[in-house]
């Protein structure tokens, strides 16, 4: 049956698939289509090679089971026939003595037991006649049938070197009809995922695995049942054949380079390797051995114990014991009359290539990736491509994300987390901004209750202690008196104006203004030692926005205020000027004493000062962020007290909308 009708061979266990990328990596023609992170087995590009299913660990990767149908075939009365793959010493290395393992098979209910080896002998024969009748030519060989589908799919002008010689399995089979009839049912059993799409030929194909299975739940065990031979004709050195390099000592043909063109190459990497050299070759090919696998031996059908090397030495000792007590008179006579069936094949054109895209929309990815010059293609192959070229075809073909780049998430994910502590500091801010407006509010109607009701006996003590003071001569002893409670009632006038400012609810009165010159302007009307200077830096390129002049005069001189009143040793305050075309930016820093770092959330509560007690009230910087909050802007501050932890001073930023949005 020809791979292009076979049921899907290999499927994914989506929920056990994690992100690895595993299987992309290990497979030979990158048939996986990676969606939202889950690893999808294209079946049109697939070519049954099985490497996904041994490399993935999480047993993501599960080949098709047919071992029911096996059992329906099986229940049918008619003459049914198991030809045994020559690996199955390296599977089964528990059983002593290999009669036992046939007569489970057997016990099964199989009417004959054979072994492929036999068909090995002879298709060795035929690739040494074929070896020598192209010498000069060069051939790949055909009895692996993912290195055939491999070359139909994405060599296709190579199918021509395809050696038109059946597998072992195959030439088993065509000799297991013509002994013992056509109408005989064969079961191919070994460990490959391929053999189930080979051939129409094959009745059915199950792994060893599943061989297994059906041994545990028949309960089948080597001491329940009688030890029993293969039925003939047996084997010979064909059965050196799963491991690497098994066809040329079956076939007798030298690997010397002095004598002999032959390459052997076994393995995802190597075979394609051997392949690309060969289609490149114009003259004196080689003859290639491929196996797709590493040997048979460690074929995906196969369990996974033992290592490599234990399972060769396994096949070896079996081949070399039966090879002592095989009756090589039988053996010749079978081996020339078989010889006469017909060994050969012919091999089809399935061309499953992708076009390639152009160079433009590949470096097009590549920047989408990261990948802006060539120093940042890695190629570090975490994607399961070999380079970020191919990475990025991928993606064009809808093969690949770009997620799967492993350097490019990792800068994804820290920018991510860069942005997300921007955010939360930016939440924190707003929730800090929040509570302070709700703590404002709450003293704003405090307030204005307050001042409201002082305001009225403030104003009669503050006119009855003028009258009394008027009234009073110059050396009369009250006057001094009166002049302290005319002071102290003014004083206390200018607190519940503060109040009242503090509390009122004013609407801004937007006018069109020159910043440039507006901060000018505050800066002369400040009252500075001579140890200050201030000078201020503009980095706007247009200086106009719309403010209530006079409350935004109140922001600026309080703050320059305090910035003066923070460096008693003198120092510098900068004002500098920034924006852009929405907002403008006024940022006044200094180098005094700095706010310390649990004043800090205190700074904007009215009547909360650090000053000594008659020189402040604590309501100018609630003025300021009650006027800039009016204006739709936004106050922050940074300072510093701690000398150890640098240079102390304070940085107010005020910024406001140029227009009058909102009002």
């Amino acid at each position: 049956m020809s791979h292009s009708r076979r049921k899907q061979l290999v499927f994914t266990v989506k929920d056990r698939c994690r992100v690895c990328y595993t299987c992309v990596r290990e497979c030979p023609v990158k048939a996986i289509r990676i969606v939202n992170g889950q690893a999808e087995v294209i079946n049109e590009r697939c070519i049954g090679c099985g490497n996904c299913t041994i490399v993935c660990s999480q047993g993501a990767k599960i080949f098709l089971q047919t071992d029911d149908d096996l059992k329906t075939l099986l229940k049918q009365e008619q003459k049914v026939a198991a030809i045994i793959a020559p690996s199955f010493p390296a599977e089964f290395t528990e059983m002593d003595d290999y009669k036992k393992f046939v007569g489970m098979v057997r016990r099964l209910g199989f009417s004959l037991v054979c072994e492929v080896a036999f068909g090995a002998d002879l298709v060795a024969a035929k690739y040494k006649e074929l070896h020598h009748e192209l010498a000069d030519y060069g051939s790949i060989s055909s009895d692996c049938p993912a290195i055939v589908f491999y070359i139909e799919h994405y060599h296709p002008q190579l199918v021509g070197d395809l050696a038109k010689v059946v597998s072992p399995m195959v030439a088993m089979t065509r000799i297991v009809k013509e002994k013992y009839g056509n109408d005989t049912k064969v079961v191919f059993i070994g460990p490959c995922i391929a053999k189930k799409a080979e051939s129409d030929e094959v009745d059915e194909a199950i792994t060893f695995k599943e061989l297994r299975t059906l041994f545990e739940e028949n309960n089948i065990t080597p001491e329940n049942v009688n030890p029993t031979d293969f039925d003939p004709p047996h084997g010979g050195k064909g059965a050196i054949f799963p491991v690497s390099r098994g066809l040329l000592q079956t076939a007798g043909i030298s690997e010397d380079i002095l004598n002999e063109n032959v390459i052997v190459a076994s393995g995802r990497v190597n075979f394609r390797e051997a392949i690309r050299e060969f289609e490149n070759e114009k003259e004196n090919k080689h003859h290639l051995e491929l196996l797709c696998c590493r040997g048979c031996i460690v074929g995906p059908g196969m369990s996974k114990r033992g290592s490599r090397y234990s399972r060769r030495a396994n096949v070896s000792n079996y081949v070399r014991k039966r090879l002592q007590d095989i009756d090589m008179d039988e053996w010749k006579r079978n081996v020339e009359k078989f010889s006469k069936l017909d060994f050969s094949q012919q091999h089809e054109t399935r061309d499953r290539r992708m076009s390639v895209p152009g160079e433009e929309e590949i470096s097009k990815v590549l920047k989408s990736i990261g990948k802006f010059e060539i120093k940042d293609h890695l190629n570090c192959g975490s994607c399961g491509y070999d380079t970020c070229r191919e990475h990025a075809i991928a993606i064009i073909q809808g093969l690949a994300e770009d997620e799967m780049c492993l350097p490019y998430s990792i800068e994804k994910l820290h920018k991510s987390i860069s942005d997300l502590n921007i955010s939360n500091e930016s939440l924190a801010s707003t929730r800090q901004a929040l509570k302070q407006s709700e703590k404002l509010a709450s003293m704003g109607q405090l307030s204005a209750g307050i001042a409201h009701e002082l305001n009225n006996p403030l104003g009669v003590i503050t006119m009855y202690s003028n009258i009394l003071k008027d009234e009073a001569s110059e050396d009369d002893p009250v006057r001094e008196d009166l002049e302290l409670i005319v002071e102290q009632a003014a004083r206390c006038k200018k607190i519940v104006g503060g109040l009242l400012n503090f509390a009122r609810k004013n609407q801004v009165n937007l006018v069109p203004t020159n910043i440039i010159d507006f901060v000018k302007q505050s800066i002369a009307s400040i009252i500075k030692p001579e140890n200050i200077t201030i000078y201020s830096e503009s980095k706007i390129v247009d200086p106009m926005a719309n403010i209530d002049n006079d409350q935004m005069m109140q922001v600026l001189t309080n703050l320059e205020k305090n910035a003066v009143e923070a460096m008693p040793d003198g120092g510098q305050i900068q004002i500098t000027i920034t924006g852009d075309k929405e907002n403008v930016s006024i940022t006044v820093t200094d180098e005094g004493t700095g706010i310390s770092k649990e004043n800090m959330e205190h700074i904007f509560t009215p009547f909360f000062t650090t000053k000594g007690t008659g020189k402040g009230t604590g309501l100018g910087l609630p003025l300021v962020y009650g006027i800039v909050k009016m204006h739709q802007g936004q106050i922050e501050v940074k300072s510093n007290a701690d000398n150890q932890a640098g240079k102390t001073g304070t940085t107010f930023k005020v910024t406001f909308p140029r227009g009058s949005a909102g009002y």
